[in-house]
């Protein structure tokens, strides 16, 4: 493989580029894979030291977005990509996620993903209904959120999320010495197995008000949207602690709430206005009668 000189220099900021070094470590994110035979998505292909391995036994289709590195992939794997068993796209994957469709067949996410964009690109996968898997490492906060279990303080509305389609698990951690130039945090490598796909703006919007505030009551936060009594009456009939964290319900109870708020696609805070806004107009109708009354009175009295 041509080798570039000092890696560290070459690195590009803007892309949050972290060269991973250990032939260990690529060697256990392989073995990770689920074993069948469908094609590998790798995002962020780099060097192409993950690439190499993965063309082994797959077809892969490796998005890259900076141009020097693609024309670096294309010297190198030339071989490769004349017999198909490589694709190499240049540009920017997100613009290539059309229709929330990466590819046109089923196929497992591969990546050594940049921090900055790794939430957007797993979240994107989510929605994938041909990705059947996410192999992905990441920075280590973000592997744990997106696979805590109610109850560990690392769940969130990622951890939600994951569970809404199948299941997440973060695998191991690695070291910053492990890679060139090396970050300033801790990586991990994640895996989320999907048994289904869903794309629901509305949930995920649901799931940002109601772990807003993660260290106040769950009936707190989505007060800013919804009408108290009806989120308290529906905690009671789930049998839930009204002083309930956002960490601490289950993902079956985020669903039952969404549902129950949102009937007839308006929530509780809407419709407890119009019902406002209505009385408000009736009395004021009714004073409004009330008066007409008066004067008629009055003029007939003359």
């Amino acid at each position: 493989m041509n080798k570039i000189e000092n890696l560290s220099e070459f690195a590009n900021k803007r892309y949050g580029q972290n060269f991973l070094k250990n032939d260990a470590i690529i060697k256990r994110i392989i073995q990770s894979i689920p074993n069948d035979n469908l094609k590998v998505a790798e995002i962020g292909p780099g060097l192409g030291d993950l690439t190499k391995e993965l063309i082994v036994a797959r077809n892969v289709t490796a998005f890259e977005v900076d141009k020097r590195l693609c024309e670096h992939l294309q010297t190198v794997f030339s071989d490769a990509i004349h017999t198909g068993t490589l694709n190499i796209q240049c540009g920017d994957v997100l613009k290539s996620w059309e229709d929330n469709l990466l590819l046109d067949e089923n196929y497992h996410l591969v990546a050594n993903l940049p921090y900055y964009i790794a939430t957007n690109i797993i979240l994107k996968a989510l929605k994938d209904e041909h990705c059947q898997s996410i192999l992905v490492m990441v920075q280590k906060e973000v592997a744990e959120k997106f696979s805590a279990q109610s109850g560990e303080k690392a769940f969130s509305g990622l951890s939600v999320l994951t569970q809404t389609v199948g299941f997440g698990e973060l695998l191991f951690d690695v070291g910053a010495e492990n890679f060139v130039p090396p970050p300033k945090v801790t990586s991990s490598i994640l895996l989320i197995v999907k048994n289904r796909s869903e794309n629901n703006q509305g949930f995920e919007n649901f799931l940002k008000v109601a772990f807003k505030q993660p260290r106040k009551k769950l009936s707190k936060n989505l007060t800013a949207h919804y009408d108290k009594d009806k989120i308290e009456t529906l905690l009671k009939r789930l049998e839930m602690n009204l002083t309930i964290r956002p960490h601490e319900a289950e993902t079956s109870i985020y669903h039952h709430l969404y549902n129950e708020l949102n009937k007839d696609n308006i929530d509780g805070r809407k419709q407890t206005t119009n019902q406002t806004t209505n009385q408000t107009t009736n009395q004021t109708s009714s004073r409004k009668k009330s008066k007409s009354r008066e004067r008629n009175e009055q003029q007939s009295s003359k």
